[in-house]
């Protein structure tokens, strides 16, 4: 029974893709910070809401990609038989119906915009395998959720949310279409490298004076480690794409906190951290894709 059940969570876990849920939740400190913070006790039901989107997204992917999985991918849940595909349709929907009623307490602009992100997850999901410019799809995702978080926050949505939103959503875009060529040939493309760079260009831009020296520093840091993944797929002999991938969604912790450096205080930078160390250490035991 204990090996049944281990073998199960296991399952859900990779199903969930869990291994980039501190990257989400890193997602939800940045987007309330910039949306003016104030009561801490929300903070928990946030997370929970916009946690369970996200499950819902990653479990609607395995759903939708059960026939491509069983051709390409026979290890995922689905065609390895760990899980039937119904049931991981009843898993998703249940997972997107739980985020949105939990983001129903913070009011009727952070419910719409739940609803708008569970539309776009589920576009995504159906359409990423044929529609080539899907990463932007996702990019959306993750600049919904700065926009919900934002929206609960004492301030609302404002400008800094607005542009530090689409800052992190290209960043996310350029990790998708890197991340969509791990499975296919050929020369990878470099022009996403571009995207990666704009939430430095928006850092660098948008902070001046007194706020320009930490921006810098984060912007520093976000560059290296960018630097350091990216150099595993492009610039050595025997390139690792997946590697690289991984190394930079993890690096979306390091964009959240370059979109609040000029303001961030000792203790938030601590959480980036403990975040950091969460999304690499469970990268050993759940794939991140």
């Amino acid at each position: 029974m204990n090996h049944g059940f281990s073998s199960q969570l296991r399952t859900l876990l990779v199903l969930g893709r869990v291994s980039n849920l501190p990257t989400v939740w890193s997602n939800c400190l940045a987007g309330w910070w910039l949306g003016g913070g104030g009561n801490l006790g929300k903070l928990p039901l946030l997370f929970l809401g916009v946690s369970a989107l996200y499950l819902g997204g990653t479990f609607l992917n395995d759903a939708f990609d059960a026939n491509y999985d069983r051709q390409f991918r026979n290890e995922r849940p689905i065609p390895s038989g760990a899980i039937s595909q119904r049931e991981v349709w009843c898993w998703s929907w249940a997972w997107l119906g739980l985020g949105w009623l939990c983001l129903l307490p913070f009011g009727i602009t952070t419910g719409a915009l739940g609803l708008a992100l569970i539309l776009c997850i589920a576009i995504y999901n159906a359409a990423h395998k044929v529609v080539t410019i899907s990463p932007w799809l996702m990019g959306v995702c993750r600049f919904f959720v700065y926009a919900i978080t934002a929206a609960a926050g004492d301030s609302g949505i404002t400008g800094w949310a607005i542009w530090c939103g689409l800052a992190l959503g290209a960043y996310a875009t350029g990790v998708g279409f890197l991340e969509r060529r791990q499975y296919s040939r050929g020369i990878i493309p470099r022009w996403p490298l571009i995207l990666l760079a704009v939430p430095i260009f928006v850092a660098l831009v948008m902070n001046a004076g007194a706020y320009r020296k930490p921006a810098l520093l984060m912007s520093l840091v976000l560059l290296l480690w960018s630097v350091r993944y990216l150099r595993v797929a492009l610039w050595t002999a025997n390139g690792n794409l997946r590697r690289a991938v991984a190394g930079l969604l993890a690096g979306i912790i390091f964009v959240d906190w370059l979109a609040i450096a000029p303001e961030c205080p000792r203790e938030l930078g601590f959480v980036f951290l403990l975040l950091l160390g969460g999304t690499l250490l469970a990268q050993r035991f759940a794939p991140s894709r």
